[in-house]
Order: C-alpha cells, then sequence, then structure tokens
C-alpha cells in the first residue's frame, strides 16, 4: 500500500485486460470513500474522465462498468473512475447488496453523503499530476442513477451523462424532492435507458423521470425486458455517445434521412 497525501491510500494495481487498473481508499473524516481507477495504455493528463455509479445489488466491478471503462481507456484513452457504494464493496455494511440498500436508502442524508463522497473522489484523482482536469463524464444505471442524478446537478465539470433504470419516486419521502429538484437542474446532454417491464419502477415513474431532466438535449432509449436485461447495443450506444460529447464531436444536427412533406 503506497499513500499518495490528501488522505488518499493506493492499494493493489494490476493490468488486466489492456487497462491499468488502480484499487484506492481515501480516508475521509466522515466515512472511507472505496473506489478503482482505471487507465489504457495510451492516457495521459487531462484525457477524459468518467465516473461510473454501479447498482444496488453489486460494488465498484459490477458489470458492465469494467468493461466499458475497458473500452473508453483501450480505444479512446480515458480514464474511469467507479466509487463502492454507502454500504457495498469494501464499505459493505451488513450483508451488502440490496438487503443493505434499502434501509441505507431510507436515511436522511443519504444522497448527500454519496455526492459529497463523488466531489471528493472527484477532485482528489484530479490533482493528480497523471490525471488532471480533462471532461467529465457520467454513467450509472439503478442505484447509479439514484446517486447520480444528484451528483450531476451538483458537479459542474460534467458535461454528458448516462442515467436510467430509475423514476421520479415519491418513497423515500425525503429522497423524492431531491432527485426531482436534482433532475430539473441537470442541463448537460443525458442518454436515458429504460426497460420497459422494469419490475422495480413504475412506467410512469420512469418517463416522468426523463420529463423533469432540464436539458434541452435529452434521449429516452426504451427497451423490451426487465431491468437487469439492458441490451449489449445500448452499451455501445452509451459508450459512443460519451465519447462524442466528452471528445468534442457531438451529434450532426443534419438529418440522415428526411421525412417527406
Amino acid at each position: 500500500m503506497t499513500s499518495s497525501g490528501n488522505g488518499l491510500e493506493w492499494h493493489e494495481t494490476r493490468a488486466h485486460d489492456g487497462v491499468t487498473v488502480r484499487e484506492f481508499t481515501i480516508h475521509a473524516p466522515a466515512r472511507p470513500v472505496t473506489g478503482v481507477l482505471w487507465s489504457g495504455p495510451d492516457t495521459g493528463p487531462d484525457a477524459p474522465l468518467v465516473c461510473f455509479g454501479h447498482g444496488a445489488s453489486g460494488d465498484r466491478h459490477q458489470r458492465p462498468i469494467p468493461d466499458i471503462a475497458r473500452e473508453l481507456g483501450t480505444t479512446h484513452g480515458y480514464f474511469g473512475l467507479a466509487l463502492d457504494g454507502p454500504v457495498h464493496g469494501r464499505r459493505q455494511v451488513g450483508p451488502g447488496g440490496r438487503d443493505a440498500f434499502w434501509p441505507e436508502w431510507q436515511r436522511t442524508g443519504t444522497a448527500h453523503d454519496m455526492v459529497r463522497d463523488w466531489k471528493l473522489a472527484l477532485g482528489t484523482v484530479s490533482r493528480l499530476a497523471e490525471v488532471g482536469s480533462g471532461p467529465v463524464g457520467y454513467w450509472g444505471l439503478s442505484m447509479g442513477t439514484i446517486y447520480g442524478v444528484p451528483l450531476i446537478a451538483a458537479e459542474p465539470r460534467i458535461s454528458a451523462a448516462v442515467i436510467g433504470l430509475m423514476g421520479l419516486v415519491r418513497e423515500p419521502e425525503h429522497y423524492a424532492p431531491v432527485i426531482r429538484e436534482a433532475a430539473r437542474a441537470i442541463t448537460c446532454p443525458v442518454m436515458f435507458i429504460w426497460q420497459l417491464k422494469d419490475e422495480l419502477f413504475a412506467r410512469e415513474e420512469c418517463l416522468a423521470l426523463f420529463d423533469a431532466l432540464g436539458s434541452a438535449d435529452k434521449r429516452l432509449h426504451a427497451n423490451p425486458g426487465l431491468h437487469p436485461a439492458v441490451p449489449p447495443e445500448e452499451l455501445a450506444f452509451s459508450t459512443d455517445f460519451l465519447t462524442r460529447h466528452l471528445s468534442g464531436t457531438p451529434w450532426s444536427r443534419d438529418p440522415v434521412f428526411r421525412v417527406s412533406e
């Protein structure tokens, strides 16, 4: 283990599938922040960085996060940054997973605390000479959206985001106004992934969250299937969405096909 100052402690560093994977802990006063930083062979200072938020049943390495981070690192030279959720991974409480998350979600302040963790982690790694302060994106579904929407609203560095598998819920009561107000405050381009047979969040809730987003550039992608059945092509499209925005090559406004009048 090595320390880089500012409470940052590096653990295991390994090469895997063409990327460098660095595990870390930030020893913060409120609670430790545990995460992983990916980089590709050509990733250099001030390269774009994508923050990843995982689902309630997983941790910082929950798929498809490592797969997307590898693609971004090897093909585009991006950094990837993922944190464990509040009761997940190396911060596991009790059984971890959804069993630990549901009571945590009922706790007032849980979103505020996770946003604080994210801002601390992003600020800490950005101060490293080898990382720097390049463009920042966000990718997170389900619980990654529960905490991601407040983060995107609070972090001006995030300039494009992929979210979804989540709705504008009424419960927990303390959280409902948090996500509603945060969604309205988001102005960056957003891709929203929705599963038409989602068994965790109702159709009207998901559509209400999409409608609440304040961004002028927001795209809704609906797919058949249950909550976890996001098709691989959507993951590929989400990667393309982020790289186009973060690398400064946004979608063309000229239609390929024109509708006859």
